[in-house]
């Protein structure tokens, strides 16, 4: 059977990160298309400003972009699995490259035309993910991995507060089309950048039904290892619920309790900031129990819906959302590193795919069920349920075999002779 080594036993390869040219590559890659996904909701939002887009029409868009993203997340995993992760990020990357000038074309022209490229572009974005995720593992050795996740996850929380600005920043002297273009430039960047990996190709059929059976063998290395079942239904609960929250009834919290958009604008900032310097500590710090912490960090989020449950002041909030911006990294960080380490190599991107799919597949049901939910029976008892499931959720997981370490312990095989640990 595969043997696993582990952060402490692995080589470190003898270079520091920032000199591994295959790593920045592979940043850069990451980087440039976490801008260019989190830039284009914010060119869209313009164009609606200057009325060359309706809200119905971008709300379309969005939708049609995350229909294919969450189509394109498990055939990106078997793809990655099947064929070379570097292949699979380039075409990935070319199809959104190729598809986003076609959104330009249609801004104030066709809805659907830019509804169909932007279901590309969801879908580039999508099939890029599992890869990337199996391409970290090929390019980074062991010993590195946790903190090439820090570094990688840091410019992913960058690019969100980096978006915004500089989309609001670029449109003072380009045209809406000219940022679109841009966003197709760094699917360009993302597509080009990353080094070729380790990964062989495996002969497989193409039929649906081996397509299938190939996703299906990813759901099954999944369920060998309990503290990723346990840890992603964890995630998912707390993403449905906390996340939620945090979209829907923040807002309107801010307005109606404090009278001000600025408890809105200073505690999404605040939960990005967190996430950065939570990125920042994993980079240096190993925890003891990587797994337990992981999961700490995640139950922080209930302290988003629990600051909007009470009547605190505006500062709890923000305060609030640094803490649970700093627990996401210290969840996600390890769980990357994780799944990565323990995972069969031939199915990493299978498992990576499943773990974007049900955690973040299920995040628009969550905010469409809770407006709903809030209208009905008020926000105190939804906020307090999100609190109490985000809290409650990363409990019940750490208390699964293997949680603690985020590791699947060694089973006892017995011979005549004696017990041997596997």
């Amino acid at each position: 059977m595969p043997v696993t080594l582990r952060p402490d036993t692995a080589p470190t390869g003898g270079r520091t990160l920032l000199r591994d040219s295959a790593f920045l590559r592979l940043w850069c890659g990451t980087t440039a298309s976490g801008l260019a996904t989190w830039a284009m909701p914010f060119i869209l939002g313009l164009a609606v400003l200057d009325r060359s887009l309706d809200p119905t029409g971008l709300g379309i868009v969005l939708a049609t972009r995350t229909v294919g993203f969450l189509v394109a997340v498990p055939v990106g995993g078997v793809l990655a699995d099947r064929h070379s992760r570097r292949a699979v990020v380039f075409w990935s990357g070319v199809a959104a490259a190729l598809a986003t000038p076609l959104i330009a074309a249609g801004l104030g022209r066709s809805v659907a035309l830019m509804a169909v490229a932007a279901a590309v572009v969801g879908a580039g974005q999508g099939a890029c993910r599992p890869a990337f995720q199996a391409l970290t593992a090929e390019v980074v050795d062991a010993g590195r991995r946790q903190p090439a996740n820090a570094a990688i996850t840091f410019a992913v929380r960058g690019t969100t507060l980096l978006a915004p600005a500089l989309t609001v920043l670029l449109a003072v002297v380009a045209t809406i089309p000219v940022l679109l273009l841009g966003t197709a430039a760094l699917w360009a960047v993302a597509a080009l950048s990353p080094p070729a990996g380790t990964h062989r190709t495996v002969p497989a059929a193409t039929n649906t039904r081996r397509f299938r059976a190939e996703f299906v063998d990813g759901i099954r290395e999944a369920r060998r290892h309990p503290w990723f079942l346990a840890g992603l239904a964890a995630l998912t609960a707390v993403i449905a619920t906390g996340y939620s929250a945090t979209g829907v009834a923040l807002p309107v919290i801010s307005r109606d309790r404090y009278g001000t958009e600025i408890v809105l604008a200073a505690a999404t900032t605040a939960y990005t900031v967190g996430a950065l310097a939570g990125a920042l500590t994993l980079a240096r710090w190993q925890p003891h129990r990587p797994g337990w912490t992981a999961l700490a960090g995640l139950a922080c989020y209930g302290f988003a819906p629990l600051s909007l449950l009470l009547p605190a002041h505006q500062f709890a909030v923000v305060a609030a959302y640094t803490l649970a911006g700093i627990g996401i990294e210290l969840f996600n960080v390890p769980w990357f590193t994780a799944i990565q380490r323990e995972m069969d190599p031939r199915a990493l991107a299978r498992v990576s795919s499943l773990d974007f799919l049900v955690s973040y597949g299920l995040a628009p049901a969550g905010l469409a069920l809770i407006a709903p939910a809030i209208a009905a029976f008020g926000p105190t008892p939804v906020l307090a349920t999100c609190a109490a499931v985000c809290f409650l959720a990363p409990t019940l997981a750490a208390l699964t075999h293997g949680a603690a370490h985020f590791t699947r312990p060694p089973r006892a095989v017995r011979h005549d002779s004696g017990t041997e640990q596997l």
